[in-house]
């Protein structure tokens, strides 16, 4: 099975790094998977969105991404977001609560990271 290295990095802190055979993100110009061998790029992500990594072993890693660009080079996928939480690090009520929010990009947060975390909002 083919393989390339991901990076999960939020301005805070690394999330994740490991070895991955599909990664999915939601960019400014729409949703986008890449697998190994893809053509380098580089796209913004968009706030409040989703970054999925499949790793070699098939499980899935998933986190709410607020902002920030992917990058592809090579055999190599940098997810760098401005903040990111894993779906294992999300306090589902306060995401809940955070829905009722009058800031639309503060409800676009709370929705992504009910997603991830494996709610339905």
């Amino acid at each position: 099975m083919a393989e390339m290295s991901v990076e999960l990095v939020a301005v805070e802190r690394r999330l994740w790094s490991g070895t991955g055979s599909f990664v999915v993100a939601q960019t400014t110009e729409g949703e986008i998977g890449v697998m190994p061998g893809h053509e380098p790029m580089l796209g913004q992500l968009v706030e409040g969105g989703v970054v999925t990594v499949t790793t070699s072993d098939g499980d899935h890693v998933s986190a709410a991404v607020q902002g920030g660009f992917l990058s592809v080079t090579g055999d190599t996928v940098s997810v760098l977001a401005e903040s990111a939480e894993l779906a294992g690090e999300i306090d589902v009520e306060a995401a809940r609560r955070a829905l009722e929010d009058e800031d639309e990009d503060e409800r676009a947060r709370a929705s992504a990271r009910l997603r991830v975390a494996g709610q339905s909002d």
